[in-house]
């Protein structure tokens, strides 16, 4: 997967190994020996039919950490921060589950995803929160909001 040549501050990405044999393959996703790792508070899946895009959201104290287990996805990212030295940055990561890559998302990134074939996309989450179903820590804007510089819309060149 490329990586950005600007990368938003706080964001990495690590590049995934299938250990493969004649019975099929694992992927480590997040091992707490990796620099990526801070804190372990829950797991989930969420999926994206082709078509829709999940976006835009974005967390105060929490980051995420994507692996793309199924499909071919689209993140995108952008950095809204006063005191970010990437403010106005967009990131945009094209994720194939074939070869897996870990996202790490800071605390007030928006982030989002789209299916860029015909298939769902399936994505784990490693959030460094709990879910708090009374008071979320999740703050979301419309796909198409005009204060983030980027069109869902438009074609891969």
């Amino acid at each position: 997967m490329a990586v950005p040549t600007h990368p938003i501050e706080g964001v990495r990405v690590k590049d995934l190994r299938r250990i493969s044999d004649d019975r099929g393959y694992l992927v480590e996703m997040l091992r707490s020996d990796w620099p990526e790792f801070e804190t372990f508070a829950q797991c989930y899946a969420t999926a994206c039919y082709p078509g829709v895009v999940k976006a835009w959201h974005y967390h105060t104290a929490q980051w995420d950490h994507f692996v793309c287990i199924q499909g071919v996805a689209r993140i995108v990212l952008y950095d809204p921060r006063e005191n970010s030295p990437t403010r106005g940055a967009v990131n945009e990561f094209r994720v194939d589950a074939s070869q897996p890559a870990l996202i790490k998302i800071p605390p007030l990134v928006y982030h989002g995803f789209t299916s860029e074939s015909d298939r769902p996309v399936l994505m784990i989450n490693f959030p460094t929160q709990l879910y708090n179903y009374e008071k979320p820590d999740e703050y979301r804007v419309p796909y198409d909001d005009p204060s983030i510089p980027y069109d869902w819309n438009r074609r891969r060149e």
